[in-house]
């Protein structure tokens, strides 16, 4: 998969060295995973284009989302500057998570 995040340190870097950044945590057994990630995947690239979004096969490298104590697929984090800024699992709104990015986002990158 494109984007698909398989070490610590990859992960690591990719949080650090990038300004606002998306990980998502899934797998390939996960319906909603797989329903969702189409969905995240047009939001960001139409309405964020600035977040880095990667992605985290849970079941695959599972000392990946310890790191970051993810128990649940998906789980999207959404850090800006390195900081963790939200945290959605399960069952995510799309209009919802749109909504909370919007003004942090637009503080960033529209100054």
């Amino acid at each position: 998969m494109k984007n698909e995040l398989q070490t610590p340190e990859q992960l690591e870097a990719h949080v650090k060295d990038n300004v606002a950044t998306m990980l998502y945590f899934y797998n390939d057994h996960c319906a909603p995973c797989l329903s969702l990630r189409p969905k995240v995947i047009k939001l960001v690239e139409e309405e964020f284009p600035n977040i880095k979004l990667a992605f985290v096969n849970s079941e695959k490298y599972p000392e990946l989302p310890a790191r970051y104590q993810v128990f649940s697929n998906p789980t999207l984090i959404l850090f800006f500057d390195g900081r963790e800024y939200r945290r959605e699992s399960k069952y995510i709104s799309i209009p919802q998570l749109a909504a909370e990015i919007e003004r942090p986002y637009r503080m960033i990158f529209e100054n």
